[in-house]
Parts: C-alpha cells; structure tokens; sequence
C-alpha cells in the first residue's frame, strides 16, 4: 500500500486533502468524507424538521450530488461550511415540495428548532449544574436565527463569513445576530464570560 493509500485508509487526511480525492475520483475518499460528517449533518438537519427520515433523504441526497457532479465542484470550498449549506438548502426544497410548512419560501424562512443542552461531563458540582441549567434555558429562548448563528459559530467553529453563506445573509447581517445572541445571553448571565464560552463550545 503506497503511503496516499494508505493515508486515506487511516482517514487522517485534513478536509482540504479530501476534497480533492473526491473530485479525482477516490471512492475510499468519499466514504471517508461521509462519515466524517454524516452525523453532524443529520444532527443539523434534524432542528429543521422532526421528519428524520426525510432528513436523512436530504443529506444521502447533498453526498449523491457530490459524487456524481464531482467534476464542476469548485476546488477550494470550506468542506464543513459547504456541506451545512448544501443541506439546509435541500430542506428548505424539501419543505417547500411537501408543503411541510406553507408559509416557507425561502432559506431565510426556515426555524432553527435545536434545544441546546450542555455535556454532562461539565457538570462537576450542585454550583455548575445550576448554571449548566440556567444557560441551557437562557440559549433555547433565543430567536432561532440567533440561535443557529450561535450554534454555527461555536458548535461547528465556524467564522462570521461561513455562517454568513450559510444563512444565506451578508457578514454583518451575521455579525449582528451573533452579537445580539450574546448580548441577550449576557442580560441574564452573571457568570464570566470565559466560563459561558466554554460552555457555549461544549454542548450538545
């Protein structure tokens, strides 16, 4: 097994590297890419919609599109960003096909429905669990786009630019509804701040 081969077999390849192998044509590549991102996108799609096998539809369907139109796919994309894209559009189609929900007309229209809930591991102390609860509540009355802005942000490291394209907004659009996020979390949050972020980027 030539060290290329055997790279993609031990799946250490970066995101960049990948996409590559799979628009050469790799077989091995993009089943490695699947699962990497397979779950994060079902769990993803899944707060649009409580029709999980549809959503898993959505998803087999985006990785079907990238196999087969391989060839057209631009060869410097943010492999993470482009995916999450890619299948909140297709929901956004899916819901507008089924009429799922009659008023959606566009990507703009679709609700964020994910309930945060921070890892348990945190939770070290009666003290912790306390706040754990109290941030819990604080994320999941957030307006929804403030929300999945947030959860973009800090769950999937996203930068304002790729949460901007993925909500199909500009960057201060973006950089506004991040900061509106925090700044309503930090009106009833009176913890420090550090402590919130880390929170923030271990849920779920």
């Amino acid at each position: 097994m030539n060290l290329k081969k055997q790279i993609l077999h031990n799946a250490i390849l970066d995101d960049n590297e990948l996409w590559a192998e799979v628009k050469a044509g790799d077989e091995k590549a993009f089943s490695i890419l699947f699962k990497r991102y397979y779950g994060y996108l079902i769990q993803y799609g899944n707060s649009f919609s409580p029709f999980s096998e549809k959503i898993q539809d959505c998803v087999q369907d985006v990785f079907t599109d990238i196999w087969v139109y391989r060839n057209s796919l631009s060869d410097t994309v943010v492999v993470k960003a482009y995916l999450l894209s890619s299948v909140r559009k297709r929901i956004v189609r899916l819901q507008q096909r089924d009429k799922i929900f009659s008023k959606t007309t566009s990507v703009d229209a679709v609700a964020f429905l994910l309930d945060f809930s921070v890892e348990h591991q945190l939770i070290s102390d009666e003290s912790t669990a306390g706040k754990v609860a109290r941030l819990n509540k604080l994320l999941n009355v957030l307006p929804a786009r403030q929300k999945e802005a947030l959860y973009l942000r800090y769950h999937h490291g996203l930068n304002v630019d790729q949460v901007a394209e993925i909500l199909n907004v500009n960057y201060q659009s973006a950089n506004n509804l991040l900061h509106r996020a925090l700044v309503n979390i930090r009106k009833d949050w009176k913890v420090d701040l550090a402590l919130f972020l880390v929170f923030l980027t271990n849920w779920m």
